[in-house]
């Protein structure tokens, strides 16, 4: 039988210049089929003698071309990798073995595509397909996205965080054993897991006053405003007292307790030695009994009603619940926070939205600075990936916004946490407003559909790929596409992020129906039952344990007024389970 001839080459080189070449299309039929559009993110390959060199175009055009030339269009393309010709056929990024002029070009074929995209590694998870043959799956490496950090970037509405939930549970599915923990800020990911991650939030989190370093606590104290130089300096001075009595009173009978300078011991107010908030109020106190000028006691007292303030707020009680008790619980803490042991459960999402506004970055730069020292103590013995969602919020470029402890916290794991196996993953939705440093240090990046100027900007700067010329597509990428780029990727390369099923899908526990609801009776009781929380949750409420307790007062008959639903609803957690952390004064 007689085969049919081999149709015409797409085309020719007709100039090459560094890491991109110009070809020339030529009028056959193949380019009027229908499977082969030879238009910007189409992948070629260029014969060479020992090689197939993939290109990616990057341009097509008619413009200024000589009518001499046998050619319809000019196309740029970026040279990214090659094909073996030999028996090993595997494919290689970077190239080798340059075109020459002449040199024939034809599209990819599936085939080809497939041995570029082909899983080289065992710990490989697919994402994925093509976007320009979604017959062809797109692989991740696992270990050089997370060893060198990955960033996902895109605008609202693109499917960022439904990628970001398939992204974590492929990688717990080839790495069960790593530890994960997500900040979440929208309250999004809480089932996205299942049986796999701890939810924490403010109802049944922890987390010691004592932990917080300095420039953390005077945070929380002042509610997020500059402190007053003169206070801060009796705070400076007096919490390493504070924290040098209560290990006096571990290591010694308290009727024998002699006062010890905290110079000879050793601590400072970064320390994380426990100590006991009544503590720190006597000694400051005591300071200012001392004092005779009327103007310094004035100091001294508004100090005292600032903590006193605060440790007596219910939204604060995470923090101060036990603060008059004591008790090192720092290894229970951390063995909660980051799951070790795991016992079935290696990731912990931590929901930020029920946070006073004026702690949450505090408590972000105690779990930020946590986890990198934990790594750097252990010497990397227990890898974690720490995944910052919102990261702009907490590490802005603008040095003038935000907590600069958890700008320099988040900055430390991207510089060095590699070192010590604190691996980062940034989420984020205008990636100009992160701090440019910490989005360098991301070598696998994420792209999805951004429409700020400035946001693409920042992209182009940190894509060092030889298809940078693929950013060109960001605006007009379509709902979970996405570009890849890095060393987690084979190329860089357009996919689409595959369908997550429906239980894995984030939902903000936060979301208010825009609709009415006809039934619901928002009578004069709803607002009273609204308002009885509101109050609630800026007072302090006396209980029959406070001495201060009127108990008469307790005995009146109260109008009773229903209880209205939670605002966050409850995820089921067991709050007696950290009872453990209450480990009482020896």
């Amino acid at each position: 039988m007689l085969t049919s001839p081999q149709p015409a080459s797409l085309g020719r080189v007709i100039s090459v210049r560094g890491s991109q070449a110009r070809v020339g299309l030529m009028a056959t039929s193949q380019i009027n089929d229908a499977n082969v559009r030879a238009t910007v993110g189409q992948f070629f390959g260029i014969r060479t003698a020992t090689t197939i060199i993939v290109a990616m175009i990057t341009e097509v055009s008619r413009e200024n071309l000589p009518a001499t030339d046998n050619y319809i269009a000019i196309a740029s393309v970026d040279l990214l990798g090659e094909i073996a010709t030999g028996p090993s056929g595997r494919f290689q990024r970077g190239v080798t073995s340059y075109p020459t002029i002449g040199d024939l070009v034809d599209v990819l074929t599936n085939q080809q595509l497939r041995t570029v995209y082909a899983p080289s590694k065992a710990e490989q998870i697919n994402v994925g397909t093509l976007q320009q043959d979604p017959s062809v799956i797109a692989y991740v490496d696992v270990e050089d996205m997370l060893s060198k950090h990955f960033a996902v970037l895109g605008s609202t509405g693109v499917g960022k965080s439904s990628g970001v939930s398939l992204l974590l549970n492929e990688i717990l599915r080839v790495r069960p054993n790593l530890r994960v923990f997500l900040l979440d800020v929208h309250n999004e990911y809480g089932r996205c897991f299942g049986d796999k991650a701890l939810v924490l939030n403010p109802r049944n989190l922890k987390l010691p006053f004592w932990l917080f370093n300095f420039e953390e606590f005077v945070d929380v104290i002042f509610g997020g405003r500059p402190g007053v130089p003169e206070e801060l300096e009796v705070l400076i001075e007096l919490i390493p007292v504070a924290k040098t009595t209560y290990t006096q009173y571990q290591t010694t009978d308290r009727l024998g307790l002699k006062r010890v300078d905290a110079k000879t011991v050793g601590y400072t107010a970064d320390t994380p030695v426990p100590y006991r908030l009544v503590d720190l109020i006597s000694l400051i106190d005591e300071r200012m009994g001392k004092l005779e000028n009327r103007s310094s006691r004035i100091i001294y007292h508004k100090l005292i009603t600032r903590i006193e303030t605060v440790k007596n707020d219910p939204r604060y009680a995470f923090m101060f619940e036990n603060a008059n008790v004591g008790g090192d619980t720092m290894a229970e803490v951390i063995s909660l926070l980051f799951r070790m042991p795991a016992n079935g459960r290696p990731m912990t999402v931590m929901q930020l939205a029920g946070f006073p506004a004026e702690v949450v970055d505090s408590v972000v730069s105690v779990l930020c600075r946590m986890a990198f020292d934990f790594g750097l103590w252990s010497d990397g013995a227990s890898p974690m990936l720490f995944v910052c969602e919102e990261a702009h919020r907490y590490a802005s470029a603008d040095r003038g916004v935000g907590f600069g402890p958890t700008r320099k916290a988040v900055s430390r794991i991207a510089k060095e946490g590699r070192k010590y196996g604190v691996y980062l993953a940034l989420v984020t939705q205008r990636p100009a407003e992160l701090d440019a440093t910490i989005i360098s240090q991301c070598n696998t990046l994420f792209a999805m559909r951004l429409a700020n100027e400035r946001d693409q900007m920042l992209l182009r700067s940190a894509v060092s790929d030889a298809a940078a010329n693929l950013l060109s597509f960001v605006p007009s990428l379509g709902t979970r596409e996405v570009l890849a780029f890095g060393e987690g990727v084979a190329l860089p390369t357009r996919l689409r992020f595959k369908e997550v099923p429906a239980h894995q899908l984030p939902r903000s526990e936060a979301t208010i129906a825009t609709t009415p609801s006809a039934l619901s009776g928002h009578d004069i009781t709803f607002v009273g039952s609204v308002l009885e929380r509101w109050r609630g949750a800026t007072s302090h409420r006396e209980t029959p344990n406070d001495p201060t307790f009127d108990r008469g007062v307790a005995e009146r008959p109260v109008p009773r007024v229903p209880e209205a639903p939670m605002l966050q609803p409850s995820l089921g957690l067991d709050p007696d389970r950290f009872s453990l952390l209450k480990k009482p004064l020896r």
